[in-house]
């Protein structure tokens, strides 16, 4: 059945429109990053920068469409090499269910409603949420067949979100939020190269090479290792007591060292016996990681 969106005229349903939008919005996506801005938003709030229903709604709204406008911009760039790979053929765009022409006006329609929502909680949540649009799309994208150092460029707009909600809070950028782009920023490098290595095949069938040596041998495993370790060493950070208004307890600070040797395991692991199954594993963790890391910081901010 061919959703609304599509130029075609053919029957639709409502049901059909809402999932082309979830896929050109990688909703599943979108939801994930957007619990890094509310995380980053809990951590940010204190007796001068009250909580407040309304910017927490703004933040999630105009977050959502932030992400979901690069996601589609994405999708609009990048239709020819979806239609290569298996599992992105079925994408509204490379499946034809909706045109690029259509699909351009969604994404744009995102970024001015984006934008606008992130402007009205203060200009710098707008500016930082720009910045991630225009680098996840004008540049990022572009390099994806280029060259590996695309997932450098990428960790950019990636690790915005996580300091976006603090900035939300606050209306600064400084130590603290910092701070928060620092750790997200390392957690990429993990996350999505062993994302590389277990859809090895089907980027390659598009020319897309993400891992840092261009292989799934020793050398891309070893990076996955140093990043992993870096992004440890990051997020103990704020148990130093160098990081102005984000700090952890030393029993917070436990816990995530625990957390972080949790995932080292895993990129050992892949180091070890370099398996596509062994990637996945990884990648699963680092999700489970990042997600149980925020909560571990607003835990520990609220019961201190």
């Amino acid at each position: 059945m061919k959703s609304a969106l599509n130029t075609t005229p053919n029957t639709f349903t409502f049901k059909s429109v809402f999932l082309d939008f979830k896929e050109i919005t990688k909703a599943g996506l979108a939801i994930s990053v957007l619990f890094s801005s509310i995380a980053g938003y809990f951590l940010g709030i204190n007796e001068q920068n009250p909580f407040q229903w309304s910017v927490l709604l703004m933040l999630i709204v105009g977050g959502y469409c932030m992400v979901g406008a690069s996601n589609a911009f994405n999708q609009v760039i990048e239709k020819d090499i979806d239609a290569l790979m298996d599992r992105t053929k079925n994408r509204p765009v490379p499946s034809g269910r909706m045109s690029p022409q259509v699909a351009l006006v969604v994404a744009s329609v995102l970024t001015i409603i984006g934008i606008s929502l992130l402007y009205m909680i203060n200009p710098k949540s707008a500016m930082f949420g720009a910045i991630s649009i225009f680098l996840y799309t004008s540049v990022y994208t572009p390099l994806k067949t280029v060259t590996s150092l695309s997932v450098f460029v990428g960790a950019f707009p990636g690790a915005i979100p996580f300091m976006l909600g603090w900035v939300a809070a606050t209306g600064d950028f400084g130590i603290e939020a910092g701070t928060l782009f620092l750790i997200q920023f390392f957690w990429q490098f993990p996350h999505f190269w062993a994302i590389g290595w277990f859809l090895y095949e089907d980027y390659e069938k598009a020319g897309i090479f993400m891992l840092p040596t261009g292989k799934k041998d020793q050398g891309t495993a070893l990076q996955i290792i140093l990043y992993s370790v870096w992004l440890l060493v990051a997020s103990l950070l704020p148990a130093l007591g160098y990081t102005g208004r984000f700090y952890i307890t030393p029993i917070a600070a436990v816990v995530v060292f625990l957390l972080g040797l949790w995932m080292l395991f895993y990129a050992v692991k892949l180091y070890k016996i370099k398996t596509a199954k062994a990637a996945r594993t990884l990648m699963l963790v680092s999700v489970s990681y990042i997600t149980l890391l925020q909560l571990v910081y607003i835990i520990d901010k609220f019961l201190r």
